[in-house]
């Protein structure tokens, strides 16, 4: 295996930046989880985020470890994925996650990790490392996750509004405003269990790259249990600049159609993390909160907004895998 071996100071000092990558993670994104809770007012943002820090921290005992061995063997070859590679990847993504959130950009933290991991990869070994059928799942899968987002959002809210036509708005925003607490949490189940994955998966092909998990790829349970904190951890602080965009930047939200964004973005990710698939929380809320706008009336959406969104979106994936590259010829340099 071509693979550069580490001390132990070193290979803890990468876990450290991987877990760091992980709550920063958690931190970007916990407008995803909290954004439609607190734009109705239905917790105050304190609340929210403890709320959401919980259920991002139990989802691995709800999912199985099928997005981490996506990202540890179908991103590059894990034999190509070695210390020099993974702090690459994890320094790309640190570094746009950090620029988007100053920013107050929803972008997407899973493709930033991508993003470093293929230009990484590439930097290393060319075009040959990278696992091309993996990068195709994930290419469908940025398109499709906010449109399927979207799709079961607008179908939530008909469906909802037929069935509740007869009640009065006060009836209405009082019962959702109770079942927003289980929507929002199996959003926050759906989000601690598709992305907390990326990072055990980083993790585990590092110690794969050293030798250290006896020839088989595998995710050892303390990594699980340190990635699930570190995410939690990282949504428990907050991601504050982010929740106005998500929030009510894109269309104003009543706890109805708060629901119904949460529901239809839990159902897109379970579905992808069943599937092992590594998702955009990020693209696919934001496509569920455009979808219950739309369901109202199309105006209702600030469409200026979504494009800038959608801009963040298309940039990320280049912009890091050009910084993973330069990062891992740092690394190659320095060692």
């Amino acid at each position: 295996m071509d693979s550069v071996l580490l001390g132990l100071p070193l290979l803890v000092g990468l876990i450290v930046i991987a877990l760091a990558f992980d709550f920063l993670n958690g931190f970007h994104d916990a407008a995803n989880s909290i954004a439609t809770i607190v734009s109705t007012r239905v917790l105050p943002p304190q609340a929210a985020v403890a709320w959401a820090a919980f259920f991002n921290f139990v989802a691995f005992l709800v999912f199985g470890l099928h997005v981490a061995n996506t990202l540890g063997t179908g991103i590059v070859a894990a034999e190509v994925a070695d210390a020099h590679v993974v702090f690459g990847a994890l320094m790309g993504a640190i570094v746009w996650n950090v620029l988007t959130w100053w920013w107050g950009f929803p972008s997407s933290s899973s493709h930033a990790l991508i993003g470093g991991l293929v230009g990484a990869g590439i930097a290393k070994a060319g075009t040959g490392a990278v696992v091309w059928s993996g990068i195709a799942k994930i290419g469908g899968a940025i398109v499709l996750s906010p449109l399927l987002g979207f799709f079961l959002a607008l179908f939530l809210v008909l469906v909802v509004s037929w069935l509740c036509f007869r009640a009065t708005p006060f009836a209405v925003d009082r019962h959702f405003r109770r079942l927003q607490f289980v929507s929002a949490s199996l959003y926050s189940l759906g989000h601690g269990g598709n992305d907390a994955q990326k990072t055990m998966g980083i993790i585990a092909v590092l110690l794969y790259s050293q030798g250290l998990l006896g020839g088989e790829f595998k995710v050892p349970l303390w990594v699980v249990l340190l990635c699930q904190a570190a995410m939690a951890l990282g949504t428990l602080m907050g991601g504050w600049r982010i929740v106005k965009t998500m929030g009510s930047r894109i269309t104003h939200l009543k706890p109805m159609q708060g629901f119904c964004a949460e529901t239809g973005g839990a159902m897109t990710l379970f579905l992808a993390t069943h599937l092992g698939v590594p998702v955009s929380t990020t693209h696919t809320i934001t496509g569920a909160i455009v979808g219950v706008g739309s369901a109202r009336r199309l105006s209702a959406v600030r469409w200026s907004i979504a494009g800038d969104i959608v801009v963040a979106w298309i940039v990320t994936l280049p912009a890091t895998a050009v910084t993973g590259a330069m990062f891992y010829e740092l690394a190659a340099l320095l060692h």
